[in-house]
């Protein structure tokens, strides 16, 4: 998953993306309005944390235009401004979250890996597809109850792929919600990891589709 931390303080804003890229993030940096617009108009993320009170250009002026341009990635506001009517301003604006600061690590997590699972379409913490189980809280991936082990790029390739499950994934797709902008992206690291996971969990649970991409589905029921 992909997110853009949108923070001009530079201690909050370093501090947030490297607890985010320790939780298995992708994460964009952007240290004011203007740069923090272009990124979310022109990137691929799956969630924004926006601050208000940005240089350049302020934090709701960036989020009105975003929703005018039709961007409807989730946005968790993150201000210092605590009262009911910058709340409101905020979310008549389109956030889809607020948390003021000071606020803790740990809830602004939960809150964000909620908002990406509610706009994939999944209400449960677990991710599951037949016997396999990703819990998104604590990063651990079992089949059949017995713990798989994943690099952290293994992990955010079928992390996206359970979040999108039934669907076909394109590779250009998957490049742009599981790396950050500086990664090279005519790498051909994805078929490299699409392997790796099939020998961890089995050649049956990642399905190829020539031409299109990838696909993860819950597996079919054996006749008895």
């Amino acid at each position: 998953m992909r997110v853009l931390i949108v923070e001009d303080e530079p201690n909050l804003g370093n501090q947030l993306r490297n607890t985010l890229e320790g939780a298995g993030y992708a994460v964009d940096l952007a240290r004011d309005g203007e740069e923090g617009h272009f990124l979310g108009s022109t990137e691929t993320y799956d969630a924004i944390i926006l601050d208000l009170g940005l240089p350049e250009v302020d934090g709701l002026t960036v989020l009105d235009r975003w929703r005018k341009e039709g961007k409807a990635t989730p946005v968790l506001v993150l201000t210092a401004r605590d009262s009911w009517s910058d709340k409101v301003a905020g979310l008549d604006a389109g956030a889809d979250d607020y948390v003021a600061k000071p606020f803790q690590t740990e809830e602004l997590i939960a809150r964000l890996r909620a908002l990406i699972r509610r706009a994939s379409g999944n209400a449960s913490a677990e991710l599951t597809a037949g016997d396999i189980r990703l819990d998104t809280r604590s990063g651990k991936v079992t089949r059949a109850g017995e713990p798989i082990k994943l690099t952290a790029q293994e992990y955010k390739l079928l992390s996206y792929l359970l979040h999108h499950k039934g669907k076909v994934v394109s590779r250009t797709e998957l490049i742009e919600h599981i790396y950050d902008q500086d990664f090279d992206r005519d790498s051909n690291t994805i078929e490299v990891f699409v392997t790796r996971i099939r020998k961890k969990l089995g050649q049956d649970v990642i399905t190829t589709i020539r031409g299109l991409g990838y696909s993860l589905d819950e597996p079919a029921e054996t006749a008895s």
